[in-house]
Order: C-alpha cells, then sequence, then structure tokens
C-alpha cells in the first residue's frame, strides 16, 4: 500500500508541475530512466532524407536521455501499421509511443474513414497496454496544407498529447527538407526538439 501511496503522490506531483508551466494538454506517464520509447510509422520516423543518426527518434534520445526504439518503415500504410504494431509492442515493451502515420494514406487517396479507424486500433491497441501515446500530425499534401484534422480528432476523443504543428513548419520551409516530402537533418533535429519540449510539458521528463 505504501508504494501505492508513492506513486499515487508523485502522479500528483506531476500533474501540478504540468500546471505550472501552463501546459493545458493531457498529461504523460512520468518516464523512468530505464524506460523504452516507441517511434512508430514510416519515412518520417524512419529518417528518410538523412543518417540513421540525424533521424528524430535517434536526436529526441539525445535530448531527453531515454532509449528511443526507431521503427519507421518508409512507404507503410496505416493499415500495414496496424498488422506491424502488436509485433513491436511485444518485443521492446515501450512505456510511450510515439505515433507518426497517416502521409502515405493521404498520398495514395486512401479514404480518409479508413485511416482513422486504423490510427485509432492503433491508439486503443497501445493504451490497452498501459501504453502511454503522442500523436505527430502530418501535413495534407497540398500548398500551405496543415496538419490533416484527423489526429487532432483523435487526440481529443482518446485524451493523448498532440504535436500538430512542428511537421508543417519544417515541411514549408526549404531550409528543412531534403526533397517534397522529407525533412533533412536540420528538420529532423527541429522536430526532435518539439518532441522533446512536448514530454517536458507534459510531465513525461
Amino acid at each position: 500500500m505504501g508504494g501505492w501511496r508513492a506513486r499515487f503522490a508523485l502522479a500528483g506531483l506531476a500533474l501540478v508541475a504540468v500546471a505550472a508551466c501552463g501546459y493545458r494538454g493531457p498529461a504523460l506517464p512520468r518516464l523512468a530512466s530505464d524506460d523504452v520509447i516507441l517511434a512508430f510509422g514510416d519515412s518520417l520516423t524512419y529518417g528518410t532524407g538523412a543518417s540513421e543518426q540525424e533521424s528524430y527518434p535517434a536526436v529526441l534520445q539525445t535530448l531527453i536521455h531515454r532509449r528511443v526504439v526507431r521503427e519507421g518503415f518508409p512507404g507503410e500504410l496505416t493499415e500495414q501499421g496496424l498488422e506491424r504494431l502488436p509485433g513491436l509492442l511485444d518485443q521492446h515493451h515501450p512505456r510511450l509511443l510515439l505515433l507518426c502515420m497517416g502521409g502515405n494514406d493521404m498520398l495514395r487517396h486512401i479514404d480518409p474513414a479508413t485511416t482513422e479507424a486504423n490510427l485509432r486500433a492503433m491508439i486503443a491497441m497501445a493504451r490497452s497496454r498501459g501504453i502511454g501515446v503522442v500523436l505527430i500530425g502530418v501535413p495534407q499534401p497540398q500548398l500551405l496544407g496543415g496538419a490533416a484534422e484527423v489526429y487532432g480528432k483523435l487526440a481529443r476523443e482518446a485524451s493523448v498529447p498532440v504535436e500538430n504543428e512542428i511537421l508543417k513548419s519544417v515541411l514549408h520551409d526549404s531550409a528543412y527538407k531534403s526533397d517534397l516530402i522529407h525533412p533533412n537533418a536540420a528538420g529532423y533535429r527541429r522536430l526532435a526538439e518539439a518532441l522533446a519540449d512536448l514530454l517536458h510539458r507534459a510531465g513525461a521528463v
């Protein structure tokens, strides 16, 4: 019982700290130094356009001093990601899932309802295992397009944090792009820095 009370008190302190820094989104579980973060997605997670060491998971790991596993598969659709995710959760036992998928669905004109259902299922799968989730919104493939509305909708529905602005900012600035749809090393660093900031504000680190 004492251990339970201690964890409850620590959770309360984390919530106070989150409120004190002005963060208004959902709080995340505090990560222990040996907890694993699973960065899951497609080419944006893989780091297409930069080296492995310059990918956002690798940079994020150095920023927050937690192990970040890079599991990005270029060209993957959300339907394929939904099939791939369970095995990775079993393999890595993450405490936190960073979910960045949907761009290829948009490029291939997959029914948005299908994309939404697949993302919702991935979130539910992680949450059912006690794994925290952060959504990373992918911009719509159009001039000046912001993140697709589905990310904000699912974040509100599941009460999980979402980073909806950074990829739009990066991919609308040629200085941070390696091609039309992928960041370069500097762009991935900006993504990692934005996620590190979100994790700090949400109480995870």
